[in-house]
């Protein structure tokens, strides 16, 4: 099925040609659509399957800078990549300059395209470290950070923020301020303070001011649940792109279709073949990786994109019963088969995987 300017995209003007620019800082991009880096979901496998699936980049999930300095089994499992996956950056986290640096200088060797450094994360048990959020407190102290990151590496230093720490603390221009001096390519923006953690409301009005002011680009992000919102929000607020967390875990055909609207303005729904084709992809690289992730994650990815079909609930619980891969993907074939078609809605709700990712 066709989504158009004859649906509910009839007040949205058309996109001109050439209306956005594709490239993004040294990138060229396909289109301004990007996964957002998720805690626990954004490993290879996954960044892979997002990028045959429509994603222009893709980023690491949060890797400790301190981590790295041991070489863990489970760091060295973070830190693996494809070439498929290019443009890829790593995510790396932390408060001491020193193991920053290093964690740079390590990623590069590596010999991925670029090295994000997250400074978004509301966790407690990251910031009362003086990492994630926390680090953004002082802008100042933060530039020395970012300046001393981006001399000792050739490839491009990224960031990731909130718009501040709380309602009282909104020193997103600052940082960005900051960051343009030290030279960050780009800037990813999460329009919540890091009190709001997922609540509430992302203040798109707030990040179009940041991009209006910004030297750099400037990606956006939070509460794109549909292509309409991605596609809006683009043009609202003029950022350079736009970047999907938790919508794309429900509905991974979102950035082709936030593509297509964008362009055409109109975009296929997915079709039971595109959804099959989906398990396929998904399955041969869950299978290249650790076995007990591999079933973990099967488990959890049917359950999400069953989400609000009819007896999605007993799916779910089924599909945690069962200890064999093969069965996961094929009880996934079979009732996909059955029940398309009868989705309630293809798109996000408020309840999906709040207080969690992107």
């Amino acid at each position: 099925m066709s989504v158009g300017a004859d649906g509910p995209l009839a007040t949205l003007p058309k996109c001109a040609k050439g209306r956005f620019d594709m490239r993004l800082g040294p990138f060229e991009i396909e289109h301004p659509f990007i996964l957002a880096p998720m805690a626990g979901i954004t490993n290879s496998p996954h960044r892979r399957l997002m990028r045959r699936f429509g994603s222009s980049l893709v980023v690491s999930e949060l890797i400790s800078a301190n981590g790295l300095q041991y070489r863990s089994p489970r760091t060295e499992e973070l830190l693996s990549f494809h070439k498929e996956e290019s443009p890829v950056g790593i995510q790396i986290f932390g408060e001491r300059q020193e193991a920053l640096v290093e964690a740079c200088q390590w990623v590069e060797r590596l010999g991925v395209d670029f090295v994000d450094l997250n400074l978004g994360c509301p966790v407690r048990k990251v910031v009362s470290k003086g990492a994630g959020c926390a680090l953004t407190r002082d802008p100042e102290r933060l530039f020395v950070v970012l300046r001393e990151m981006k001399s000792s590496i050739q490839i491009p230093l990224t960031i990731k923020i909130r718009t501040g720490w709380d309602a009282n603390e909104i020193n997103a221009a600052e940082v960005i301020d900051a960051a343009t001096r030290a030279g960050v390519s780009w800037v990813a923006v999460h329009g919540r303070t890091r009190a709001q953690g997922y609540e509430g409301s992302a203040d798109w009005e707030l990040i179009a001011e940041l991009k209006s002011q910004a030297k750099i680009p400037v990606i956006g992000n939070g509460d794109i649940k549909t292509p309409e919102d991605a596609t809006k929000r683009l043009r609202e607020s003029g950022v350079d792109a736009v970047m999907i967390g938790r919508a794309a875990l429900r509905n991974p055909f979102i950035f082709r279709q936030a593509s297509d609207l964008l362009r055409s303005g109109r975009y296929q729904e997915p079709s039971l073949e595109d959804y099959l084709e989906l398990f396929e992809n998904q399955k041969s690289l869950l299978q290249q990786g650790s076995e007990r992730l591999a079933l973990l994650q099967s488990k959890k990815f049917i359950a999400w994109y069953a989400a609000g079909y009819p007896h999605s609930h007993a799916l779910r619980r089924e599909l945690f019963e069962l200890q064999d891969f093969d069965q996961v993907w094929s009880r996934a074939h079979e009732y996909f088969s059955c029940q398309f078609g009868r989705r309630e809605s293809l798109y996000l709700t408020e309840s999906f995987l709040m207080g969690g990712h992107g």
